[in-house]
């Protein structure tokens, strides 16, 4: 075989003999692969595909993507499918795979849609089950999800095997069938908003105070970014930590409005209004992607799309991944210099429905007036 490969490199820069040489050399391997008897290159599927982790604690109520395969050069296209869920001690699982529509997005979304119709026209809805096996062989719980579809975890914090759903996954191509067992889902209850550090993730309802946690009467919040917001009676610079809260945040439903409204409001320490156009730096047509503002003396108000932000692309109104607030005001400090006030919170809303944000300034208004 060797010195038929030299005779053909020999004559090589006669076009002749290059043909005739490609023909012998073809032969000659095709021989050589009979000689040998090599395998014709078959399907597989690797009994070694295998998932990073097979415990998933997804939050109901947000889309989440869980899980991605190591297939091990398996042959593709594969098929995945959930089989065998059960409870811990062995009592079907059926309330995971319940049809419910849910938002899937056709087109692109920019961050640069003019209207709530150009957003919608990019999604459409479809009915799916609240958790499924995607065909790249992904888990997906899908933001349709709620408590009452699905039952979270225990309030009591226990986590016992019979609450636990089991499930087994069935991957199959042409070269074969494997079954990966004893998946585990054991999600987390609603928790609708972020920060959501208010909310007790096992019951529900409202979180202790970290530095004081038995003390029925205290309680954690929200808490935004404050700079250069001076206190209108004390002077002083406005701090919120765990220690001194100034200024605190809630996130929480309103009755009236559209169905999908986001409101702002701004509290003074008995819990009246102040006048959001007292924050007269704020850029209100670029603070959300949102619609149809609406202000008033008492809250400024957008049309938007949920969830918020709508995906993980990056654009002005958001940043790592959430959306982005920030709230300014001016005023003439001494020497007549003017000094500039932001208030700011990064926050996520999942669940549909009218929201309003309050900055709450607990102890003292903010000062707004020139010195």
């Amino acid at each position: 075989m060797d010195n038929l490969v030299k005779k053909v490199k020999l004559q090589w820069g006669n076009p002749l003999y290059s043909v005739l040489g490609i023909m012998i050399v073809a032969f000659g391997l095709q021989g050589c692969e009979k000689l040998y008897d090599l395998p014709e290159e078959q399907e597989f599927l690797s009994p070694n595909i295998n998932y990073p982790s097979q415990i998933f604690e997804p939050i109901i109520g947000r889309t989440s993507e869980l899980g991605a395969p190591n297939t091990d050069n398996s042959t593709k296209p594969l098929k995945f499918e959930i089989v065998n869920a059960r409870y811990g001690d062995g009592r079907p699982v059926t309330d995971i795979f319940q049809l419910r529509p849910t938002y899937v997005w056709t087109g692109e979304y920019t961050g640069i849609e003019t209207s709530l119709e150009e957003i919608e026209a990019k999604r459409k809805i479809e009915e799916r089950p609240l958790f499924e096996v995607q065909e790249s062989g992904k888990f997906v719980l899908w933001g349709a999800s709620t408590n009452e579809l699905i039952t979270p975890r225990p309030a009591d914090s226990s986590n016992l095997v019979q609450d636990r759903r089991y499930f087994d996954l069935k991957i199959t191509n042409v070269g074969g069938e494997r079954i990966i067992r004893d998946f585990q889902l054991i999600p987390w209850r609603e928790l609708p908003y972020e920060p959501n550090n208010d909310i007790n993730r096992y019951t529900g309802g409202v979180a202790p105070d970290p530095k004081d946690p038995r003390n029925p009467n205290k309680r954690d919040y929200i808490r935004p970014s404050l700079t250069n917001v001076i206190g209108a009676e004390s002077n002083r610079n406005l701090v919120t930590n765990d220690d001194q809260k100034d200024v605190v945040v809630y996130i929480r439903p309103f009755e009236g409005g559209n169905g999908h409204n986001l409101r702002f409001s701004f509290w003074a320490p008995d819990s009246t209004a102040i006048n959001p156009a007292k924050f007269n730096e704020t850029r209100w047509n670029d603070l959300v992607h949102g619609f149809n503002r609406v202000n008033t003396t008492e809250y400024v108000q957008y049309d938007v799309a949920y969830p918020i932000p709508l995906t993980t692309v990056a654009t002005k109104y958001t940043t790592g991944g959430s959306a982005k607030l920030e709230f300014a005001y001016s005023r003439l400090g001494f020497n007549n210099v003017r000094t500039t006030a932001y208030i700011g919170l990064n926050f996520k809303i999942f669940r549909e429905g009218d929201w309003e944000i309050i900055f709450h300034f607990r102890r003292e208004l903010p000062k707004f007036e020139d010195e």
